[in-house]
């Protein structure tokens, strides 16, 4: 079920104060309990993230002027199924199995006879599937794992590479999202965007006074 920031963000307080009547219990260090007081203080943050990705994908189905029940089915239907594909995908098979088929089984009744989708034409069923499959990706989950390990890169490869200079990493950025494509030929900024943006050597040479050109040498006689 669909569920804001304000809810999520009481249940994990709920936990946190379960966490802590147990560490107080069983007499755990002061540091443990400064921990959980840690996790805790992360938990406004994480509201507002997701309370920012909530509005964010009403926009953008808001954009797309579908009627009540079809909206309805790309927040409560379409959005979540693509999203529980995504969290499968880094899953084992076997664990990601039960997941694939609870995404199926939210997105499959909205095209068969009588769903809110099944009026639309095929193509405009498939422009909301791919519309649905770019918004299940805004919001991002994050591990443990992968903060470690981008700790460890900027730590012990990045300044090998040279990647600890600002300018550098900022080019290299800037690069990544207007530049390089996928396989279907769009760029991060496209996707991000919904259309694509000027060409970015173009807009840096229209930005930058190129220098004149060396004077010639003098000879001499």
């Amino acid at each position: 079920m669909r569920r804001n920031g304000r809810l999520i963000a009481a249940d994990i307080r709920t936990q946190i104060e379960t966490i802590r009547t147990v560490a107080q219990q069983e007499h755990l260090s002061q540091s443990s309990l400064d921990r959980i007081d840690k996790a805790e203080r992360v938990v406004p943050k994480m509201q507002a993230t997701i309370e920012f990705v909530s509005r964010y994908v009403g926009q953008q189905i808001q954009q797309l002027d579908l009627s009540q029940a079809a909206s309805f089915a790309m927040h409560g239907r379409l959005i979540p199924s693509y999203y529980l594909d995504r969290v499968a995908q880094t899953r084992t098979v076997k664990d990601g199995e039960p997941l694939r088929q609870l995404a199926r089984r939210l997105r499959m009744p909205v095209f068969e006879p009588g769903g809110a989708l099944s009026g639309l034409s095929p193509e405009t069923q498939s422009h909301l599937q791919q519309q649905a499959k770019e918004l299940a990706e805004v919001f991002q989950r994050s591990s443990s794992n992968v903060e470690g390990r981008n700790g460890y890169l900027s730590l012990r490869n990045h300044q090998l590479r040279g990647l600890d200079l600002p300018r550098k990493r900022a080019c290299l950025t800037t690069i990544h999202n207007f530049f390089l494509t996928r396989s279907d030929g769009t760029t991060a900024a496209e996707r991000f965007f919904s259309q694509k943006p000027r060409s970015l050597f173009t807009a840096i040479l229209a930005s930058v006074d190129l220098p004149p050109a060396p004077r010639s040498p003098q000879r001499k006689f």
